[in-house]
């Protein structure tokens, strides 16, 4: 069995932007070319603060929530300058679900709180600030004749809850559809792989599913350079106080001492490395990665309840290029930090065996192609596993001034770091507008207009999902492979598509007129981004 972290990030890769040279394609976007984190501005703003600048706000962590600050930062008017000493998303940032979900688990164990912040969030990020990158999701959970009476309910219950978390969070229902039930028959369209005897429906509800986790995140990082926030991949910060830190230029060994107003550290799992004062029970999420095809290519989220559990489930999640995602597991993980966690044998035994409940052919090892990790930066509040720590974040202030925000999860980033900056304002007795962010769109959203268009486009792909066997394989990579240009390609880029559309569509998801705009996409991307290794390709580009 072939088993890696990073399986399914190098299969996106069709043409590897190595092959297109550099400067073959000028940059068609001008809008596009203020939020560009490429060589040529890293280098210009790393000198600008070696030699003497100072910002109102320093930020330690380009993940998920470190980014998140730095938007919110720089749009109620402070400067930024954020720093990374890997790449954007480097850790718990790209290891997710890939889920915008609306916290029914939280409301389970009776965290109303949680549960509804997440609601809230998770419909800003479909209505506003990323319609782009997050898409309506159905899960669906089998009604199989091991489901008892008390369980049906308890289930149907909780989707019900949720949809009044929707209603309350105000996502509408064409966003979000409402929960439902549904017959054997549709429960078998979409979800194949289940179990057919006795099969007596199932219950279905909708959730927000990212394209990409790693994409949200450099996206909202553009979105912070195109307010003119520094965005500096490859600095490690060393010696971190209130006020100041050391910057490493990671390529070159270089040197010298920041100051600002108030430093924030978001380094999520590594924060208690940054700050003593804390203390951290990072706990591993393992996801398998399966053929879809294995499961009958499902369109829904098949959702099995783990046994003896009341508010949790093992996700069977459609993604793209025909995978799936299997998981989630909640293991406590003590000791030293790996930058790329590893699944354990017992966690990828035990997903294999809950799904395998509600499966009408049981999967096994030789199945499995791959598996990823990450690790969930909790706050030690004490005993009990790591499952029933809160997910709550929390924003903390050393004796030296440092404001640390941990905890929390991807869906309510903005929330995370609306209290952060917050407290950065508060700490640093910096003068700062209100928070912009709720209604903030982030670099390739589109307007209401295109994202009706949009879904028309989809449905047209929906009723013309059934291809004749006749058409290559590489007809449905390239059709994933548009979908995930579409998301990050400026407007121009987004234009010259439906071009190549309006022309031949057949030829066109077949890949053969498609290849010269996907060229086109590839170099300008390169040319706007320009990663500094392989890595950084394979990251940013998914």
């Amino acid at each position: 069995m072939r088993r890696s972290s990073n399986f399914d990030m190098r299969s996106l890769l069709i043409w590897h932007p190595s092959r297109i040279r550099e400067n073959s394609c000028e940059p068609l976007d001008s809008a596009c070319s203020d939020s560009a984190l490429n060589a040529q501005r890293r280098t210009r703003e790393l000198e600008q603060l070696a030699n003497g600048d100072s910002v109102d706000v320093l930020v330690i962590g380009g993940g998920i929530t470190g980014v998140g600050v730095a938007l919110d930062a720089v749009t109620r008017g402070l400067s930024v300058a954020l720093v990374e000493k890997h790449d954007l998303a480097f850790g718990t940032s790209r290891w997710s679900s890939k889920l915008a979900h609306g916290g029914l688990r939280y409301l389970a164990s009776g965290n109303v709180g949680i549960a509804r912040e997440s609601a809230v969030e998770r419909g800003i990020l479909m209505t506003r600030t990323a319609p782009h990158l997050v898409r309506a999701m159905p899960q669906l959970v089998p009604l199989l004749p091991e489901t008892s009476f008390f369980g049906k309910a308890l289930v149907r219950t909780g989707f019900l809850a949720g949809d009044a978390l929707r209603m309350s969070a105000r996502t509408p229902a064409s966003v979000l559809p409402r929960s439902r039930t549904v017959s054997a028959a549709r429960a078998r369209e979409l979800a194949p792989a289940v179990k057919q005897e006795n099969l007596r429906g199932a219950l279905t509800a909708f959730d927000g599913q990212l394209i990409d986790d790693a994409r949200l995140v450099v996206g909202i990082a553009r979105t912070a350079a195109s307010h003119r926030a520094r965005i500096l991949t490859r600095v490690g910060a060393y010696d971190v106080s209130g006020t100041s830190a050391t910057l490493r230029d990671e390529l070159t060994g270089s040197e010298f001492l920041m100051r600002a107003r108030v430093v924030v550290n978001a380094t999520g799992v590594w924060a208690d490395q940054v700050d003593s004062s804390i203390t951290l029970r990072p706990s591993r999420g393992t996801h398998l990665v399966l053929d879809a095809a294995r499961l009958g290519n499902p369109t829904a989220a098949l959702t099995v309840p783990i046994p003896g559990e009341t508010n949790r489930f093992v996700f069977a999640l459609p993604a793209q290029l025909g995978r799936i995602y299997l998981g989630l597991t909640d293991e406590a993980a003590p000791g030293p930090v790996p930058d790329v966690p590893s699944a354990s044998e017992d966690e990828i035994d035990f997903l294999l065996d809950t799904v395998n409940t509600a499966l009408e052919v049981p999967l096994t090892r030789g199945d499995v192609l791959g598996t990823f990790a990450g690790l969930r930066p909790l706050l030690d509040t004490g005993e009990g596993s790591t499952a029933d720590l809160s997910r709550n974040h929390a924003v903390v202030r050393s004796d030296s001034g440092l404001v640390t925000v941990v905890g929390g999860k991807l869906t309510t980033y903005r929330k995370m770091a609306e209290d952060a900056v917050d407290a950065a304002v508060e700490v640093g007795s910096l003068s700062a507008g209100a928070c912009r962010t709720r209604a903030l769109p982030l670099v390739g959203a589109a307007s209401p207009v295109e994202l009706k268009r949009s879904r028309h486009r989809r449905r047209w792909w929906r009723d013309t999902a059934q291809r004749p066997r006749s058409w290559p394989r590489r007809a449905a990579i390239d059709s994933d492979r548009l979908r995930t240009w579409r998301s990050a390609a400026p407007s121009s880029i987004s234009r010259y598509r439906m071009k190549a559309h309006s022309t031949s569509t057949t030829s066109l998801i077949a890949g053969r007129e498609s290849d010269w705009w996907l060229r086109i996409a590839n170099a300008h991307w390169v040319r706007r981004n320009r990663p500094f290794t392989r890595c950084d390709t394979l990251i940013r580009c998914v």
